[in-house]
């Protein structure tokens, strides 16, 4: 597999950073910035009410202007991607709203929020039937790949991909894909990003583990 950049942009996370919200996350990488925020679960309108499982709500905010077309449809994206890992059964007739505040695009933006939503989600103590990571990666236009692209290489692409992968047995839960590709190049992508999926998730686990401790070191 060609490749032109196999490694990804630096990550970073920071958890519980608002008071109002039962979880919250800030999640960077490289210079695409998501902030996620968690209600739930909660009370929920009656005429959203779902007797069997608690109701999934997600709102996409972009960093300037009102939502349009392009963020309903990442909206519906990262519902459907939560909707796969959260336990819903757990909490009957039940509300869980997840909003996402875009602070900076730059690159690999829904990727980035899914991440930030699964931070979010552990940071409120909803209960999940496993992690999700998600990576995004570009073909350029003589078919190499490059992970985690900026903005400029995503403007200079042939196709993006997005994939989102369980942490339990990698397999993927969501693929979202812009541009033109052959079957050769879609199985690539993934493949590429199913590696780099795994260190997200590593990252995921070394960072609640970080604050943990912390949080136990203060009690002690």
């Amino acid at each position: 597999m060609a490749a032109e950049d196999t490694l990804l942009r630096s990550i970073g996370c920071e958890q519980n950073l608002l008071s109002l919200p039962d979880g919250s996350a800030n999640v960077t990488q490289g210079d695409t910035t998501v902030l996620a925020a968690v209600y739930g679960p909660g009370e929920v309108k009656m005429s959203e009410e779902i007797i069997d499982k608690a109701t999934l709500k997600v709102i996409f905010k972009p960093k300037v202007g009102l939502p349009g077309c392009a963020e309903k449809l990442q909206e519906r994206l990262l519902r459907n991607t939560c909707e796969s890992v959260v336990l819903a059964t757990l909490h009957p007739r039940a509300g869980i709203n997840i909003i996402l505040q875009v602070i900076q695009d730059s690159g690999s933006l829904l990727s980035c929020c899914i991440n930030a939503a699964c931070m979010a989600l552990m940071d409120s103590a909803v209960p999940m039937k496993c992690l999700v990571s998600a990576v995004t990666c570009a073909l350029t236009e003589d078919g190499q790949i490059v992970l985690d692209p900026d903005s400029k290489q995503e403007k200079e692409s042939s196709a993006v991909l997005t994939f989102a992968f369980d942490s339990r047995e990698s397999n993927m839960i969501t693929c979202s894909t812009k541009g033109c590709f052959t079957p050769e190049k879609y199985q690539e992508c993934l493949s590429a990003c199913g590696e780099a999926s795994k260190n997200i998730s590593s990252f995921c686990r070394q960072s609640v583990k970080k604050r943990m401790s912390k949080e136990l070191k203060v009690k002690m």
